[in-house]
C-alpha cells in the first residue's frame, strides 16, 4: 500500500513538472514569434539622442515641420518630422497615396527604419479629424514643452 501512494505522488510531481516546462515552452516560442511585431515609439530628440541601430523597425512620430513636404517621384515624398526640439528628415517608401489629411503643422505617425541620418518610413500615419493627435505624439510634445491643446489653438486664432 505505501508503494501504491509514493507511486502516485510520484506520477504527479512529473505531470506537474511536465506541464511547467511545457508552459516555459510555449511561452518562450510566442515571445521569439512576437518579436518582430512590436514597433517602439520614439519622438524626434528620442531618435537624434541615440540613435537606433539601421535594422531596428519602430515608430517616429510628431509635427510635419512646415515648409518640409517635398515631392519625390510616383507616390514618394520627403518630410520632415519635429517634437519642437529636433528635426529628424524622413523620406516616405511606402506604396500608399499621401493622406489627405497629411499637412505641415499636423501630427503624424511613420513607422519604418532610421538609415544613415534619414528616416525610411513604410507606413504613414494622419490625424483622422482636426482635434484628433496620437496619445504617443501628445506625451512626447508635452514632454519636450511645446504640445498645445486643439482647444487653445482655435482661441488664440
Amino acid at each position: 500500500m505505501a508503494g501504491l501512494k509514493s507511486l502516485k505522488k510520484r506520477r504527479r510531481v512529473q505531470i506537474i513538472v511536465l506541464i511547467l516546462v511545457s508552459l516555459a515552452v510555449s511561452t518562450a516560442f510566442i515571445g521569439y514569434a512576437m518579436r518582430a511585431g512590436i514597433n517602439y515609439f520614439r519622438s524626434p530628440s528620442q531618435v537624434l539622442e541615440q540613435h537606433p541601430s539601421a535594422n531596428e523597425v519602430f515608430r517616429l512620430g510628431g509635427l510635419v515641420a512646415a515648409d518640409s513636404i517635398k515631392p519625390d517621384e510616383g507616390v514618394r515624398f520627403f518630410f520632415d518630422v519635429t517634437d519642437g526640439n529636433a528635426t529628424v528628415p524622413v523620406h516616405y517608401i511606402g506604396n500608399d497615396l499621401r493622406p489627405d489629411l497629411f499637412k505641415e503643422g499636423q501630427g503624424t505617425v511613420v513607422t519604418g527604419r532610421y538609415v544613415d541620418g534619414v528616416f525610411e518610413a513604410t507606413q504613414l500615419l494622419a490625424k483622422h479629424d482636426e482635434n484628433y493627435m496620437p496619445k504617443e505624439v501628445i506625451d512626447a510634445l508635452k514632454e519636450q514643452g511645446v504640445y498645445v491643446a486643439p482647444d487653445d489653438a482655435a482661441t488664440r486664432n
